[in-house]
């Protein structure tokens, strides 16, 4: 599996007034081949991903802090795009680096946060309990699937009230991971799209420009709800 470590092999010449860093922040036992984040990260030139290690063992504060060096080494503002567990190590970092309405990070994609307190699938999931408790410091977008098994779909909405993020429905969509057979998850590109600053909205830089609609919804269910 080919994956990109903090931030290794960003392309020459790029504008850093205008063109965020999209950083992939995966989860328990990273993200594999047919994941949705490996294929973002092989589509667009600058999504890379951050190199947490310890994958299958994973550790709080060295998860955080692995984040928390890959975005300092940025030099132009980051869009954080996490999945399961890795969702859990974005809001740590928030709440242990209390960054300012003007950080670094000018948007986060969560994507399916599991249960770290009540019914954890995995007990590793337990040593990032409880869910930090506090709004996140930047614009930010839960998704959350009906039959996700590692949260509930009502325990992710909540979630996404006490972190102040909009809420998107992904529908009957697993775990939204490798096994969802999602490819390369439009749904998901065009919630990105909606995080980015008015400013830096077209400039993710890439093979091909990221989608983008006014309202979302692609007629599968699919939804993110209005503010």
């Amino acid at each position: 599996m080919a994956t990109h470590t903090l931030l290794s092999g960003l392309p020459s010449g790029t504008n850093t007034d205008r063109e965020p860093l999209v950083l992939t922040v995966p989860g328990l036992n990273n993200s594999g081949p047919g994941h949705w984040q490996t294929i973002w990260e092989q589509e667009f030139d600058n999504c890379h991903r951050v190199d947490l290690g310890l994958w299958d063992d994973p550790h709080r504060n060295t998860w955080v802090n692995k984040l928390n060096l890959a975005i300092q080494r940025a030099d132009r503002p980051v869009v954080l795009v996490a999945h399961s567990l890795g969702c859990l190590a974005v809001a740590w970092w928030a709440e242990y680096e209390q960054p300012g309405r003007d950080g670094p990070v000018v948007g986060a994609l969560l994507v399916a946060p599991p249960d770290v307190e009540e019914r954890p699938l995995d007990r590793r999931l337990t040593r990032f309990a409880p869910f930090p408790p506090a709004e996140l410091p930047f614009p930010s977008i839960l998704v959350a699937s009906r039959n996700d098994p590692y949260l509930r779909f009502s325990a992710a909405r909540r979630l996404a009230t006490v972190w102040g993020s909009r809420f998107a429905d992904a529908g009957p969509a697993g775990h939204i991971n490798a096994e969802s057979d999602l490819g390369e998850w439009t749904f998901g590109q065009l919630l990105l799209s909606q995080l980015l600053p008015d400013g830096l909205r077209s400039a993710v830089a890439g093979k091909r420009p990221l989608p983008r609609l006014g309202s979302i919804g692609d007629g599968r269910g699919q939804h993110l709800a209005e503010r």
